[in-house]
């Protein structure tokens, strides 16, 4: 049993109780849940996020009531039906470069063309080159969910990740890959939290402050279809929010991943979008130096988006990720991809940020392993631990039992029998891998040139606002540097690093 973890003010915001929670895991799960619990909503909704699309269709395989299924309509739909219901949605104030990849102006069709009702803010109240990246549903702050999803296109698919479903379309009709993600859902104290925090963000952003959410009624927006998985938990809020117009900086979400990484004992579960932290991967390499710490696996995707992301945070992946191979000396470590398919060679996008440790310790987070989720952008994550008094062993390890399974393309059942027969989770892997679907090491060779051209993390992974100053001495070294030439240098550089930050979270 895991030693209490969870501290308030140093690793975690709150902790709140919550009658129900749940793990959901895949699109198709989520954006149903989400739709069911909207749908129940009598006072208020609060949307957070990094992205959004009015025309994200929820449910693709039918549905039981007369409620549109894209978002836009059914949110401008609940509006009418509902007179006491208010709905806010907050979204990052993205740069102009992302204007050809997310929904073009969404003010015009969620604000001006919405029913009045219906509220609409982009958040620009982050430091220079950071983002508003937490992802949180508030339902009249009775349910709440939280984790690494947006309403967003490219978010949708099922557990099966077929390669050839022709559902899994954008609202353009146009395909993508097979996209993996994680949510949790939490009512009660928790939940009252979650819409706590996202009232004070709207706050923030627009200077007025929306009443409570809490219906006073007696119905409950709990999807109908989750099945909750814990019941009267203690779930832990951690956040992260950086120095920003007199704001103090909140590192909680790095805290919580140090004080976690720390107390494992004999394995630490990962799955991340992203892996270039320089303290979180330090610290795992110092248990992976311990003759008797634990092992650590990692699923990440095999590639992460485009050419910028591949010739950027892939390469600081591979960097870290070699660092953490020298430090393994006593064979703990094994960092896979998910092969969905060998001809065609098709892989699975990993979005999650998941981490589970000895089965005592769950996160669903909307952090990153890298080093602007700890300290540049906003982030807000949850967790669950088991204790003498809320033993949640079991419930942790299926919902560990369930991601491996899915990855390896097995039965939960089997993972379970490896699992008993094997001597270490690794081994009970190992012993399950080689299918057609199957969990695959990771290439983290980096090509020579590229990892010469690419500059130090700290500039293309910032955890703080990078200086103009700071910048220009990088590419021009000080004594180098002419009155003329180091004004109009400075001036460029500067634009072009917020864009390549920018472009980084495509």
């Amino acid at each position: 049993m895991m030693e209490p973890i969870f501290i308030e003010g140093r690793n975690c915001w709150s902790l709140a109780h919550a009658h129900r929670a749940a793990f959901i895991i895949d699109g198709e799960d989520y954006f149903r849940a989400v739709r069911e619990a909207m749908s129940q909503a009598r006072r208020s909704i609060f949307i957070v996020g990094w992205d959004l699309h009015s025309e994200l269709r929820l449910v693709r395989n039918g549905k039981d009531d007369s409620l549109p299924d894209t978002l836009g309509a059914l949110l401008n739909a609940l509006a009418r039906k509902h007179r006491n219901l208010n709905i806010y949605i907050l979204l990052w104030d993205f740069a102009m470069i992302y204007a050809v990849e997310r929904e073009f102006f969404p003010h015009y069709k969620l604000s001006w063309r919405s029913h009045k009702r219906v509220h609409f803010c982009l958040d620009g109240e982050h430091p220079v080159g950071g983002s508003q990246h937490q992802k949180i549903v508030v339902v009249d702050d009775c349910i709440a969910f939280s984790g690494g999803f947006d309403l967003s296109k490219w978010r949708w698919d099922t557990s099966a990740h077929r390669i050839d479903d022709n559902r899994r379309t954008d609202p353009s009709g146009a395909s993508y890959p097979p996209f993996h993600d994680v949510q949790m859902v939490v009512d009660g104290k928790a939940a009252a939290a979650l819409g706590d925090l996202a009232r004070k963000r709207w706050n923030a952003v627009s200077g007025c402050l929306p009443v409570s959410g809490d219906s006073g009624s007696k119905h409950d927006p709990w999807p109908k279809g989750i099945e909750p998985a814990l019941y009267d938990v203690d779930v832990a809020i951690a956040r992260t929010m950086p120095a920003h117009k007199g704001r103090t900086e909140v590192r909680e979400v790095e805290r919580l991943y140090l004080d976690s990484i720390n107390a494992a004992d004999a394995f630490i579960y990962i799955e991340n979008q992203y892996f270039t932290s320089y303290r979180i991967g330090q610290a795992l390499a110092r248990r992976l130096e311990e003759p008797r710490g634990p092992e650590v696996i990692v699923v990440m995707p095999e590639k992460t988006g485009g050419w910028l992301e591949q010739h950027t945070m892939d390469v600081l992946r591979s960097r870290l990720l070699n660092d953490l191979c020298r430090a393994d000396c006593h064979g703990r470590l094994r960092v896979y991809y998910v092969r969905l398919s060998r001809k065609p060679h098709v892989s699975l996008m990993v979005h999650a940020k998941v981490m589970i440790i000895d089965d005592t310790f769950a996160r669903v987070a909307s952090s990153n392993l890298s080093s602007r989720s700890m300290g540049l952008d906003s982030e807000c994550d949850l967790a669950v631990a088991a204790t003498e008094s809320q033993d949640c062993r079991e419930v942790i390890a299926s919902f560990r039992r369930r991601l491996l399974a899915e990855h390896l393309g097995r039965d939960m059942d089997d993972v379970a029998k490896a699992e008993k027969s094997q001597p270490s989770l690794i081994a009970a892997i190992e012993s399950l891998r080689g299918g057609d679907r199957t969990l695959e090491p990771l290439n983290i060779d980096i090509p020579e040139g590229i990892d010469q051209w690419l500059p130090d993390s700290a500039l293309v992974d910032p955890e703080k606002p990078i200086e103009p100053k700071e910048m220009f001495d990088y590419f021009v070294s000080p004594d180098q540097q002419k009155p003329m030439l180091r004004h109009q240098l400075k001036g460029g550089l500067l634009v072009l690093g917020v864009l390549v930050l920018a472009a980084l979270w495509q």
